[in-house]
Protein backbone atom coordinates (compact mmCIF):
# COMPACT_ATOMS: atom_id res chain seq x y z
CA UNK A 1 0.00 0.00 0.00
CA UNK A 2 1.34 3.79 -0.63
CA UNK A 3 2.13 5.69 1.86
CA UNK A 4 -0.91 8.21 1.60
CA UNK A 5 -3.37 5.59 1.61
CA UNK A 6 -1.77 3.78 4.48
CA UNK A 7 -1.94 7.34 6.35
CA UNK A 8 -5.74 7.67 5.50
CA UNK A 9 -6.58 4.02 6.16
CA UNK A 10 -5.12 4.99 9.71
CA UNK A 11 -6.89 8.09 10.10
CA UNK A 12 -10.11 6.29 9.04
CA UNK A 13 -9.85 3.60 12.10
CA UNK A 14 -8.46 5.73 14.39
CA UNK A 15 -11.84 7.87 14.02
CA UNK A 16 -14.01 5.41 13.73
CA UNK A 17 -12.40 3.92 17.20
CA UNK A 18 -12.56 7.74 19.23
CA UNK A 19 -15.49 6.58 21.50
CA UNK A 20 -13.17 3.68 22.52
CA UNK A 21 -10.27 5.99 23.12
CA UNK A 22 -12.70 8.43 25.25
CA UNK A 23 -13.69 5.64 27.42
CA UNK A 24 -10.43 3.68 28.20
CA UNK A 25 -9.39 5.98 31.11
CA UNK A 26 -11.74 4.74 33.15
CA UNK A 27 -12.19 1.32 32.24
CA UNK A 28 -9.84 -1.83 33.47
CA UNK A 29 -7.15 -2.94 30.84
CA UNK A 30 -8.63 -5.46 28.22
CA UNK A 31 -12.19 -5.35 30.32
CA UNK A 32 -13.51 -3.65 27.09
CA UNK A 33 -12.18 -4.78 23.79
CA UNK A 34 -10.10 -2.59 21.65
CA UNK A 35 -12.45 -1.56 19.03
CA UNK A 36 -15.69 -1.61 20.69
CA UNK A 37 -17.98 0.86 19.04
CA UNK A 38 -15.63 1.74 15.94
CA UNK A 39 -18.53 1.88 12.51
CA UNK A 40 -16.55 -1.42 11.16
CA UNK A 41 -18.50 -4.22 9.88
CA UNK A 42 -22.14 -4.38 8.59
CA UNK A 43 -24.67 -6.43 5.94
CA UNK A 44 -22.62 -7.63 2.84
CA UNK A 45 -24.08 -10.01 -0.17
CA UNK A 46 -21.66 -11.93 -1.59
CA UNK A 47 -20.80 -15.83 -2.87
CA UNK A 48 -18.75 -18.90 -1.97
CA UNK A 49 -16.88 -21.69 -3.59
CA UNK A 50 -19.95 -23.25 -4.71
CA UNK A 51 -21.37 -19.50 -6.45
CA UNK A 52 -24.19 -20.25 -3.42
CA UNK A 53 -25.17 -16.73 -1.99
CA UNK A 54 -23.53 -15.74 1.40
CA UNK A 55 -24.47 -13.08 3.51
CA UNK A 56 -22.68 -11.73 6.40
CA UNK A 57 -26.26 -12.13 8.83
CA UNK A 58 -25.55 -15.66 8.19
CA UNK A 59 -22.65 -16.07 10.69
CA UNK A 60 -25.03 -14.19 13.67
CA UNK A 61 -24.08 -15.79 16.46
CA UNK A 62 -20.19 -16.54 15.42
CA UNK A 63 -17.41 -15.57 16.10
CA UNK A 64 -15.71 -13.92 13.14
CA UNK A 65 -12.80 -13.38 11.47
CA UNK A 66 -12.52 -11.61 8.06
CA UNK A 67 -9.40 -10.50 5.50
CA UNK A 68 -9.77 -8.40 2.46
CA UNK A 69 -6.73 -9.39 -0.38
CA UNK A 70 -7.15 -11.69 -3.37
CA UNK A 71 -6.21 -15.18 -4.82
CA UNK A 72 -3.27 -13.64 -6.91
CA UNK A 73 -1.27 -11.52 -4.58
CA UNK A 74 2.26 -12.75 -4.69
CA UNK A 75 3.14 -12.02 -1.00
CA UNK A 76 1.42 -10.09 1.64
CA UNK A 77 -2.02 -11.88 1.61
CA UNK A 78 -0.48 -15.53 1.51
CA UNK A 79 1.70 -14.72 4.26
CA UNK A 80 -0.93 -13.12 6.51
CA UNK A 81 -3.51 -15.62 5.55
CA UNK A 82 -0.51 -18.12 6.76
CA UNK A 83 -0.45 -16.23 9.90
CA UNK A 84 -3.69 -15.88 10.63
CA UNK A 85 -4.84 -18.94 9.93
CA UNK A 86 -1.69 -20.86 11.92
CA UNK A 87 -2.62 -19.13 14.93
CA UNK A 88 -6.10 -20.12 14.81
CA UNK A 89 -5.16 -23.42 14.19
CA UNK A 90 -3.18 -23.21 17.43
CA UNK A 91 -6.50 -21.74 19.12
CA UNK A 92 -8.34 -24.72 18.05
CA UNK A 93 -6.27 -26.79 19.37
CA UNK A 94 -5.38 -25.60 22.62
CA UNK A 95 -9.35 -24.70 22.79
CA UNK A 96 -11.31 -27.04 20.28
CA UNK A 97 -14.97 -25.67 21.89
CA UNK A 98 -14.05 -21.92 21.50
CA UNK A 99 -12.84 -22.17 17.93
CA UNK A 100 -15.97 -24.09 17.03
CA UNK A 101 -17.40 -20.42 18.07
CA UNK A 102 -15.37 -18.72 14.92
CA UNK A 103 -15.84 -18.37 11.53
CA UNK A 104 -12.64 -17.57 9.32
CA UNK A 105 -13.25 -15.49 6.35
CA UNK A 106 -11.67 -14.27 3.26
CA UNK A 107 -13.35 -12.15 0.77
CA UNK A 108 -11.52 -11.24 -2.41
CA UNK A 109 -10.99 -7.56 -3.35
CA UNK A 110 -10.47 -8.79 -7.19
CA UNK A 111 -13.39 -9.81 -8.36
CA UNK A 112 -12.38 -9.68 -12.07
CA UNK A 113 -9.85 -12.94 -11.57
CA UNK A 114 -11.27 -14.51 -8.11
CA UNK A 115 -14.48 -16.33 -9.20
CA UNK A 116 -16.00 -19.06 -6.78
CA UNK A 117 -13.16 -21.92 -7.84
CA UNK A 118 -10.25 -19.79 -7.14
CA UNK A 119 -11.48 -18.47 -3.61
CA UNK A 120 -12.22 -22.02 -2.93
CA UNK A 121 -9.21 -23.30 -3.76
CA UNK A 122 -7.01 -20.37 -2.00
CA UNK A 123 -9.07 -20.89 1.18
CA UNK A 124 -8.49 -24.39 1.09
CA UNK A 125 -4.88 -24.18 0.98
CA UNK A 126 -5.16 -22.62 4.26
CA UNK A 127 -7.98 -24.39 6.63
CA UNK A 128 -10.78 -26.74 5.97
CA UNK A 129 -13.21 -24.44 7.52
CA UNK A 130 -11.89 -20.52 6.02
CA UNK A 131 -14.54 -19.67 3.48
CA UNK A 132 -13.61 -17.82 0.47
CA UNK A 133 -15.83 -15.20 -0.50
CA UNK A 134 -16.07 -13.01 -4.17
CA UNK A 135 -19.39 -11.37 -5.87
CA UNK A 136 -19.79 -8.77 -8.02
CA UNK A 137 -17.42 -5.68 -8.42
CA UNK A 138 -20.07 -3.67 -6.63
CA UNK A 139 -20.79 -6.22 -4.24
CA UNK A 140 -16.98 -6.27 -3.01
CA UNK A 141 -16.67 -2.65 -3.14
CA UNK A 142 -20.07 -2.51 -0.57
CA UNK A 143 -18.54 -5.49 1.70
CA UNK A 144 -15.03 -3.49 1.69
CA UNK A 145 -16.31 -0.09 2.12
CA UNK A 146 -18.31 -1.81 5.60
CA UNK A 147 -15.19 -2.67 6.80
CA UNK A 148 -12.68 0.20 6.05
CA UNK A 149 -10.98 -1.69 3.74
CA UNK A 150 -8.80 0.20 1.22
CA UNK A 151 -7.97 -0.99 -2.22
CA UNK A 152 -7.50 -0.22 -5.54
CA UNK A 153 -6.24 -1.69 -9.15
CA UNK A 154 -2.65 -1.55 -9.66
CA UNK A 155 -1.61 -0.89 -13.53
CA UNK A 156 -1.58 -3.65 -15.93
CA UNK A 157 1.60 -5.12 -16.86
CA UNK A 158 2.78 -7.89 -19.35
CA UNK A 159 2.58 -10.12 -16.00
CA UNK A 160 -1.07 -8.61 -15.35
CA UNK A 161 -2.04 -5.95 -12.29
CA UNK A 162 -1.27 -6.22 -8.70
CA UNK A 163 -3.73 -4.70 -6.61
CA UNK A 164 -2.85 -2.13 -3.80
CA UNK A 165 -4.70 -2.96 -0.50
CA UNK A 166 -4.89 -2.42 3.21
CA UNK A 167 -3.88 -5.16 5.30
CA UNK A 168 -6.33 -5.51 8.92
CA UNK A 169 -7.55 -9.12 10.15
CA UNK A 170 -11.01 -8.18 12.35
CA UNK A 171 -12.32 -10.25 14.90
CA UNK A 172 -15.81 -9.80 15.16
CA UNK A 173 -17.89 -10.75 17.79
CA UNK A 174 -21.27 -12.87 17.62
CA UNK A 175 -23.30 -10.06 16.78
CA UNK A 176 -21.22 -8.46 13.81
CA UNK A 177 -19.91 -5.91 15.80
CA UNK A 178 -15.82 -5.25 16.38
CA UNK A 179 -13.23 -6.57 18.59
CA UNK A 180 -9.95 -6.28 17.79
CA UNK A 181 -7.17 -6.28 15.06
CA UNK A 182 -5.90 -9.38 15.02
CA UNK A 183 -1.49 -9.38 15.40
CA UNK A 184 -0.55 -10.70 11.56
CA UNK A 185 2.34 -8.40 11.25
CA UNK A 186 3.71 -10.07 14.19
CA UNK A 187 3.25 -14.46 14.52
CA UNK A 188 0.69 -17.10 15.11
CA UNK A 189 1.48 -17.63 18.29
CA UNK A 190 0.51 -13.56 18.77
CA UNK A 191 -2.92 -14.49 16.64
CA UNK A 192 -3.75 -17.32 19.02
CA UNK A 193 -3.30 -14.96 22.27
CA UNK A 194 -5.70 -12.27 20.71
CA UNK A 195 -8.19 -15.07 20.28
CA UNK A 196 -7.81 -16.74 23.31
CA UNK A 197 -8.45 -12.80 24.89
CA UNK A 198 -11.24 -12.44 23.55
CA UNK A 199 -13.51 -15.44 22.19
CA UNK A 200 -15.62 -17.05 25.53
Amino acid sequence: MNRRAMLALKRAVLLLAAPVALTACSAEPEAQPPLAGAQIGGEFTLIDKDSKTVRWSDFDGSWRTIYFGYTFCPDACPLDMGVLMKGFRQFENAHPDLAAKVQPLFVSIDPARDGPEQVGQFAAAFHPRLIGLTGTQEQVDAAAKAFVSYYQKGEETAGGYLMDHSRQAYLMDPEGKPVALLPIDQSPEAVAQELSKWVK
